[in-house]
């Protein structure tokens, strides 16, 4: 794969779209600075933004890679091959958001049986326990906990996902 061929490839799909590099970066939520850089081949965009690349210049992701337009229409095995990758990148978040959510039930468990101790998680240390150093552990190791299920919450309800966005739509105007 030739990169410097690639972006130079992408520089003409974009001119051949009449736009600037800040408007095809405000439409992909990167920097103008990122675009800059695909299109001189000194950097290429992920996956995830090549195939929406090539859904927005009505190209093919192949076209991409290779830097040239293709004739020819593509072929069953190629797309085939495409939706295989994506669903293995489905199956990939699919995966990573179960083990949030059983993290989440399992952090959850820990704050009610802690919330529920009178006794304290800490009491079992060998030596003589200050009475505050124990309250700092219970406490910091609460605090720890309930951030860790707050952030995983708010990762499985797709909120950082949208502040994400947010927050390069801002960045990106901003430039």
């Amino acid at each position: 794969m030739n990169q410097q061929k690639t972006g130079e490839f992408l520089k003409h799909l974009r001119k051949e779209k009449g736009l600037t590099q800040e408007q095809l970066a405000e439409q992909f939520y990167v920097s103008s600075r990122t675009v800059s850089r695909w299109e001189t081949g000194s950097n290429m965009p992920d996956l995830e933004i090549l195939i929406e690349l090539a859904d927005f210049y009505n190209t093919d992701i192949r076209e991409i890679i290779d830097g040239k337009r293709r004739s020819e229409n593509m072929d069953s095995e190629t797309k085939e091959t495409l939706l295989k990758v994506a669903e293995y990148a489905d199956a990939e978040k699919r995966k990573l958001k179960s083990k949030m959510l059983n993290f989440s039930i399992g952090t959850f468990i820990f704050l009610v049986i802690f919330c529920l101790s009178d006794t304290g998680v800490f009491n079992f240390l060998p030596i003589e326990p200050n009475e505050h150093i124990n309250n700092f552990l219970r406490f910091f190791s609460l605090g720890i906990a309930a951030a860790a299920l707050g952030l995983n919450i708010l990762y499985l309800c797709g909120f950082l996902d949208k502040a994400r966005e947010y927050k390069l739509k801002i960045f990106c105007r901003n430039k």
